[in-house]
């Protein structure tokens, strides 16, 4: 079998690439082994343009922000689903100064954001006395809906394997690659966590942090079965941790960012403290019906990983997205596919041969 580029993973980073690469009429294959853990798949799928204690601008995100909503209005159109939903957070203020922090931030930026016209409003669902500021032009992507119906595409179209990858059966030359029944011109690594113990991409500064995250039936929940569903902005909740609408009407409720974790695995001391937390501060009741944990692929930069390798120019890696693959992996994915395709410079701050050095080892 012949093909233009091999993708390895079916994450957000690999979904969008295989997306702009169909679109472009270069030929892929994929190779996923499908797992319910991974960083993409337990994903709450939000976008939000303000990020951090400090309340300021995410990087980028200006442009990031229109580009999303086309792309995914062009995935979702093709696939017959709606994928991204616009959205508002709801930040209750856990403590004074984080009051005055967002008043002082709303007085000097208030691009994206509000304070509600009445702060007692969302009194008969939550426990709050600090009040809450708005975060607005956020969007919520519907991952648990994307991407299986993407990889179910191609499968359909023989373009899927499902299967784990097996390194031990790659050999990379100067101007093609093969694995097992399948020569490329390019193989382009989107496999997450699995990218940290790459021979060739090992070296990066990657930063892997843990989240975890509760999955809840909350059956009193007055805006009916899913708040998806709503034609105008979908409320997404926050007061330290983040409360947004799941797939099957069901909510989301995390997440941790552990930077020191002796396995990937759900813990109990999360699963405790989350629902400690969550009495307190829900009105109605809930029911847990899933705990899911995943290793991100974040970086030391916290800059995505996007290019080819300087000594081995088949071997490419979109990865390292982070906390941020929403709006950052449609974007990145298109500069790629752009490089490959009219060798369009990828952007240098996130081109992986700023690492030359370290990666020519």
């Amino acid at each position: 079998m012949r093909k233009d580029v091999l993708v390895i993973g079916q994450g957000i980073c690999g979904t969008f690439l295989t997306w702009w690469l169909e679109q472009k009429g270069i030929s892929f294959v994929v190779i996923d082994e499908e797992r319910p853990s991974t960083a993409s798949r337990a994903a709450a799928g939000l976008i939000n343009p303000v990020t951090g204690r400090r309340i300021v601008k995410t990087w980028m995100i200006d442009e990031l922000l229109s580009f999303a909503e086309d792309v995914y209005a062009s995935i979702g159109s093709e696939l017959q689903i709606n994928c991204l939903k616009p959205a508002r957070v709801i930040d209750f203020f856990p403590t004074p100064q984080m009051r005055l922090a967002f008043l002082k931030r709303l007085e000097e930026d208030p691009e994206y954001l509000e304070l509600p016209a009445d702060e007692k409003a969302w009194s008969p669902q939550f426990n709050y006395d600090l009040g809450y500021g708005m975060v607005t032009h956020c969007y919520l992507a519907d991952l648990p809906g994307l991407l299986p119906a993407w990889r179910r595409r191609l499968v359909n179209q023989n373009l899927l394997r499902s299967s784990s990858f097996n390194l031990s059966s790659l050999v990379v030359n100067t101007d093609h690659v093969q694995y097992e029944d399948i020569t490329a011109r390019h193989i382009i690594f989107c496999d997450g966590i699995e990218s940290f113990n790459s021979p060739y991409f090992s070296r990066l500064p990657f930063a892997p942090n843990k989240g975890e995250a509760l999955i809840l039936d909350i059956p009193d929940w007055p805006s009916g079965p899913s708040a998806m569903d709503s034609v105008s902005d979908t409320p997404i909740f926050k007061k330290g941790m983040t409360l947004a609408p799941w797939k099957d009407g069901l909510f989301w409720v995390g997440s941790s960012y552990e930077w020191s974790f002796t396995n990937p695995d759900p813990t109990e001391t999360f699963r405790q403290r989350t629902e400690a937390f969550l009495k307190s501060w829900l009105k109605p009741s809930f029911r847990m019906l899933d705990h899911i944990a995943s290793v991100r692929p974040a970086t030391l930069e916290r800059r995505p990983f996007v290019g080819f390798h300087p000594l081995h120019p088949a071997v490419g890696i979109l990865n390292g997205m982070g906390t941020k693959g929403c709006s950052l992996a449609p974007y990145f994915a298109h500069q790629l596919v752009e490089h490959i395709v009219n060798e369009k410079p990828i952007q240098p701050d996130v081109d992986v041969r700023r690492f030359t050095k370290i990666l020519s080892r």
